[in-house]
């Protein structure tokens, strides 16, 4: 195998991908990031203006986008992105499934309220949008359903006991999906970072006293991890590099998982 055809093993040129939660932080660089090797991304969260300025960023580099507005807690908005999808550019190759959300609340004042809507989000929100891909992708004969997970798919989160059971779902969702999928061509993995440097993670730095410092001190690279830094492992697994793996979970942590204890 020559060098081009490595290189070609990794593109996603005219793939039709959509990103969800891609107004702000992972989904946003992700976005940008298949768009600029020249897939047609769809992107959808709640928020249109983050949406459209996305959207005119991409097109201004010669990207294709479209928007579509979405709460992956409302089946008929997710129904309303997957038809538009396939409506519009006839296919689905990849779903990032990014949205979600989180309660940094101790476990004994967390309400069942903020409990339940944070499982609707990022566990319900998930498979509801991986069922309807996965339809579609099964009828294709071919597809990839990308899942972004967390460290807290394995490991407890002090503070956040409903986003890590629900990353936990999810974790099984991707491992599940995975084994009934794969006799249809249809490949489903997931991503997992540790602490990334987003919105969210700049209003934790700033409400607790010490936390970048212990983040920092505790990860073995040193830092947090920039957004751009998901596009390489999703390409990887949106591509035919990635033919032969499925119900994988890929750990973008900087080391924190071989840390240990």
């Amino acid at each position: 195998m020559n060098r081009g055809d490595i290189v070609n093993l990794f593109d996603v040129k005219n793939k039709v991908v959509i990103v969800t939660g891609a107004g702000r932080g992972i989904g946003r660089s992700i976005a940008k990031g298949f768009a600029k090797e020249g897939a047609k991304v769809v992107v959808c969260s709640r928020t249109k203006a983050e949406l459209t300025v996305l959207k005119n960023e991409i097109k201004a580099d010669g990207g294709i986008c479209e928007v579509v507005t979405c709460d992956v807690g409302i089946r008929s908005d997710i129904e309303r992105v997957i038809k538009t999808t396939v409506d519009t550019f006839g296919k689905l190759d990849v779903l990032i499934n990014n949205a979600g959300m989180t309660k940094k609340v101790p476990a004994i004042d967390l309400t069942m309220e903020d409990f339940k809507q944070v499982i609707d989000v990022n566990l319900t929100g998930v498979f509801s949008f991986a069922q309807l891909a996965g339809r579609v992708m099964i009828k294709q004969g071919f597809g990839k359903i990308i899942n972004i997970s967390s460290i807290a798919s394995v490991q407890g989160l002090k503070g956040s006991v409903a986003y890590a059971a629900s990353k936990g779902g999810v974790k099984l969702i991707t491992e599940t999906l995975a084994i009934e999928w794969a006799e249809h061509g249809v490949q489903v993995n997931a991503i997992a970072p540790a602490y990334v440097e987003t919105p969210l993670m700049e209003a934790l730095k700033t409400s607790r006293v010490g936390f970048e410092e212990a983040v920092i001190q505790r990860t073995p690279m040193g830092r947090m991890a920039k957004p751009d830094e998901m596009i390489g492992a999703c390409i990887f697994l949106a591509s035919e590099a990635s033919s032969y793996i499925t119900g994988e979970t890929i750990f973008l942590d900087g080391g924190w998982k071989a840390y240990g204890l």
